[in-house]
């Protein structure tokens, strides 16, 4: 595993933790709970992509690179 691939599944790992808090300790309706935290973790979702589409580039970049 990468160093990349563990901050990413660190990242999400994290992030669901923190959602399950959230889900304990909140006081607002559980509909509202679970569509803010849906948004915040496609959001989430979309930036671990991008970051991955990122760090794949920057891969095939080096390797075009080396065997150059």
């Amino acid at each position: 595993m990468t160093k990349e691939t563990k901050i990413i599944a660190g990242v999400l790992a994290g992030a669901a933790l923190g959602a399950a808090i959230i889900l304990i300790l909140s006081t607002e309706k559980g509909g509202d709970v679970k569509d803010k935290m849906s948004d915040w973790f496609c959001d989430l979702l979309d930036a671990s992509k991008d970051k991955l589409a990122d760090v794949t580039d920057h891969v095939k970049d080096t390797i075009s690179k080396v065997r150059a």
